[in-house]
């Protein structure tokens, strides 16, 4: 029986604690790899976390490395790998460090895992996934980027608070890009069936969007760092759906053609994960504000990946 393999691409807090849900998930053997001067790092939390499967009751394997040798045979890798921005640094700074980074992680999958499915979590998102895709020479379907599940966990946490139920009782779908660039949809949200405009007035739905789009910065203010623990249990959720074949229809950055008509990008769009990574884009009718707000979100992803383009042009 084949036994699945993730591997996890940068130990920080994102990257460790993907390793920690795959683990304890036990969705297979797990790689936690990071640059040379990190090594030690790795080793000791993979180590540690290793540790944990007497108490939690898993025995997946965990390794810690710098050497790309150890993913072979991954059936997903998950890339955390990039630095956040820092303050006075331009956006453009950020893309520019973060796409080198990127672009040198993919290359190191594409010949030590060139079958697997990757998902991408660095930022900003929309520039990494079209990196990784361009850098490995994958198919499309085979690169995904983690945006819209951490999105739509944060907007049910919100509405569940809002209405006193449980979170596992409603579902929700976001589309386009992460923060800003979000494109709510509570005409698709809905509480065991029952839509939320039937338990929520318009107001407190629009503040739990709200909330969900600024999701990330109001846990920078608590905590002074990145969210973790949540965009972590996001990207081991598509992992999950990847490696077991479970055709789950999430909200994810996939490569569009025609699809909402993209021409061409990846966006944050409902798709069907499985085995084969993105299986199918799943078309939502949009009306009146959403439409343009998810021309808006197109737009600028479409000015994004040209920054990239522009900035390194062996990757148009």
């Amino acid at each position: 029986m084949h036994r699945a393999k993730i591997s996890v691409i940068g130990a920080g807090n994102v990257g460790a604690t993907c390793a920690h849900w795959a683990a304890a998930k036990e969705l297979g053997d797990v790689v936690l790899l990071d640059i040379p001067d990190k090594a030690a790092y790795a080793k000791g939390k993979a180590l540690d976390l290793l540790c944990c499967g007497p108490i939690e009751r898993f025995d997946s394997s965990v390794i810690g490395t710098s050497d790309y040798k150890d993913i072979a045979g991954s059936d997903v890798v998950i890339v955390t790998a990039g630095i956040p921005r820092k303050p006075g640094m331009s956006r453009d700074d950020l893309i520019q460090t973060n796409v080198r980074i990127v672009k040198s992680v993919s290359e190191q999958i594409r010949e030590f895992a060139p079958d697997s499915v990757v998902i991408l979590v660095s930022n900003p998102l929309d520039a990494m996934v079209y990196t990784a895709w361009k850098a490995t020479g994958f198919p499309s379907s085979r690169i995904v980027g983690q945006a819209g599940c951490l999105d739509v966990a944060r907007f049910r946490t919100f509405l569940a608070m809002e209405i006193g139920c449980s979170v596992e009782d409603i579902t929700a779908l976001l589309l386009g890009g992460h923060g800003d660039d979000m494109v709510p949809l509570p005409r698709y949200t809905s509480v065991h069936g029952v839509p939320v405009s039937q338990l929520l007035d318009a107001k407190t739905i629009e503040a739990c969007v709200k909330r969900a789009k600024g999701g990330g910065g109001e846990i920078v203010k608590l905590m002074g760092t990145s969210a973790f623990y949540a965009p972590a249990s996001a990207s081991v959720q598509m992992a999950e759906a990847v490696i077991k074949d479970k055709k789950r229809i999430l909200p994810c950055a996939a490569y569009c053609e025609s699809e909402f008509g993209v021409g061409g990008y990846f966006v944050g769009v409902p798709c069907v994960l499985g085995a084969g990574g993105v299986e199918k884009i799943v078309e939502v009718e949009l009306v009146g504000d959403e439409q343009k707000l998810m021309d808006e979100s197109i737009s600028h992803v479409k000015d994004l990946v040209k920054v990239v383009t522009e900035m390194f042009p062996e990757l148009s």
